[in-house]
């Protein structure tokens, strides 16, 4: 597999983690640069970390992860966007229903965003890939997305008023969606 490629796949499952770092930069108040930071290198290591886990997975049964990894995302991202929708027309929105200053939700969430990546490394594991540097590309593009999606929440939120919430709990349950269709009919 060439380095463009490779890119490729670490940008495209990087995007579930953009998305919603877009969503919580919005809400955040205060200790901006705190929690966007950490969001940002706990779903960098959750994706590099996943796509090491599904090539080892792969290394030993590559069917074994395909046959559920979509149902499993799907049902974390459609609970977290759920909740998040709920909590949107709960009152204000404040940084407890962004996600990513408590440690538990940012868990899930980078759990959640990054179960595509198993499937990657299983894949993987069966085109022999070199993993260590596939896995250091991943997760330094998914940091950098995150960021890069913390800064675009910060800065553009303000004109989706107390409504972020929503459209990031909306943006959750269709990124669910899609990931379930891929995984069932691809």
């Amino acid at each position: 597999m060439n380095e463009i490629t490779l890119l490729a796949i670490a940008i495209a499952v990087a995007m579930d983690a953009s998305a919603v770092s877009i969503a919580a930069g919005a809400t955040l108040k205060k200790n901006i640069l705190y929690y966007g930071v950490r969001a940002a290198l706990f779903f960098g290591f959750f994706q590099g970390g996943m796509a090491l886990a599904g090539y080892l997975v792969g290394e030993v049964g590559s069917g074994l992860i395909a046959t559920f990894d979509h149902w499993v995302a799907f049902i974390l991202l459609v609970l977290i966007g759920g909740k998040m929708c709920y909590e949107s027309f709960q009152g204000e929105a404040d940084e407890r229903k962004a996600g990513i200053t408590s440690l538990f939700t940012l868990t899930v969430l980078a759990i959640a965003t990054s179960i595509d990546a198993l499937a990657v490394g299983a894949t993987f594991a069966v085109l022999d890939v070199e993993i260590v540097p596939a896995v250091i590309l991943i997760g330094v593009v998914t940091f950098a997305g995150s960021i890069a999606g913390i800064w675009a929440g910060r800065r553009f939120g303000c004109y989706f008023g107390n409504r972020i919430e929503l459209i990031g709990g909306v943006i959750l349950i269709i990124i669910g969606i899609r990931i379930l269709a891929d995984g069932l009919f691809l």
